[in-house]
Parts: structure tokens; sequence; C-alpha cells
């Protein structure tokens, strides 16, 4: 089994879709508005950026749902390029909340999308096998 889509709430959607459009270059499926944005992930898997005030409302297409506060995502990068994932953020301006080493090898850094979300990069493995 494997995830097929994932959400993230924002109260901005349009701002959190900038963030993960031109900052961590996922590939935008479409157009993105004040209710939802839609990305496809290299393994196939689709990331949705939803607003909960509009995502939780009752009588929608699909079932209501959605989260306050921030939430979190961890994204893989490949092998040998996290330091240049971290030069391409500190030339965009993306602050660095925390860096990691995990015991099983792997490393992460940590930033916030616009609307607070935790945003994690990791490189290797962090959980065991």
């Amino acid at each position: 089994m494997r995830i097929y889509e994932t959400v993230l709430y924002a109260d901005d959607v349009i701002a959190a879709a900038a963030f993960y459009a031109e900052v961590l270059g996922l590939r935008q499926l479409r157009e993105p508005d004040e209710q939802s944005a839609v990305f496809r992930l290299d393994d196939g898997g689709v990331l949705l950026l939803f607003d909960p005030a509009r995502s939780e409302v009752p009588g929608r297409l699909v079932p209501s749902h959605g989260a306050r506060g921030p939430g979190h995502i961890a994204f893989a990068v490949e092998p040998d390029t996290l330091d240049a994932v971290e030069e391409r953020l500190a030339r965009l301006g993306v602050e660095i909340e925390d860096r990691h080493a995990w015991k099983p090898g792997g490393r992460s850094l940590y930033v916030r999308d616009p609307t607070g979300n935790s945003v994690e990069l990791v490189e290797g493995e962090v959980w065991p096998s």
C-alpha cells in the first residue's frame, strides 16, 4: 500500500501553492484558487492544499474534512542533494528552522510554508527498516 494523496490545510492557499511550486518545484496539476491547489509528486502521489474553512463545510462533493494549526509533511530528496537544496532555499530567503542528523544515517532540513505548515526535506533514511 502507498499513499495516493494527502492534504495540508492552508488559510492562504494561493501563497502556500506558490511556495510548493516556486520554492520546492512541485508540479501543479491545475491553477490554484482560494479553495485548493493540486500537485503531482515524483512517486505518482498527489499533494492537495485546501482552505480548511471551505473544506469542512458539509454537503460538498466529497465528505467534509479539515484541520486547524500547522501540519507536517516530509519530502525525500535525491541522495547527495540536501546541501544543494539548502543553498537554494537560502538564495530564495527561506529560513531553515532546524537541521537534524538521524541515527539510521539520514539528514533533514525543516522549513515552514507561508501558512505555518512544517515541511521536512529528507536525504537518506530516518526510519529503521
